[in-house]
């Protein structure tokens, strides 16, 4: 999967949520996101992809990000910041942030977004039925590992067979 798709994937996960609730004239939603650092060509394609699904930036929906670079402990802090600003959904880049957010909220829908485990993690009780408020697609994950091992064979089958 390339970022563009896997950035365009997480936007329609994100709006899922939004898109669930009747959307209230002139209603601006409020996307909190936590992530070790701004990556701008994955930012961009972000808002691209909200942008596809009728998410505009200041006009029905506000994206409060906040960045540790790499200092951990400040997640707590932007836990809490999120709830006080009754965010609409929490978007955690990294399991210490989808850990961090189940800790400060059990209202809020959190995507877990480049997460590695979130079975093994506790944070979902299976990836077909998560249940609870997370959900999101994991990088790697044990119950994933054949179905991206079926994906790379027929890749590498696809390629040969454009070969010939």
């Amino acid at each position: 999967m390339d970022r563009r798709a896997f950035v365009t994937g997480l936007a329609a996960m994100l709006a899922a949520p939004l898109n669930a609730k009747a959307q209230q004239a002139g209603r601006v939603y409020r996307v909190g996101v936590m992530a070790i650092a701004p990556t701008p060509h994955l930012v961009a394609a972000w808002q691209q992809g909200l942008r596809e699904h009728g998410w505009i930036e200041g006009q029905n929906i506000v994206v409060e990000a906040r960045y540790s670079l790499g200092r951990y402990e400040l997640y707590s802090t932007f836990a809490a910041e999120f709830v006080r600003l009754k965010v609409d959904v929490i978007v955690a880049v990294t399991d210490i942030a989808v850990q961090v957010a189940k800790e400060a909220t059990s209202t809020i829908p959190i995507v877990m977004a480049a997460g590695t485990d979130p079975v093994a993690a506790g944070f979902v009780a299976s990836l077909a039925h998560p249940g609870g408020q997370i959900t999101g697609m994991p990088m790697f994950a044990d119950e994933l590992a054949g179905k991206q091992l079926h994906l790379l064979k027929e890749m590498v089958r696809g390629q040969r067979a454009c070969r010939l």
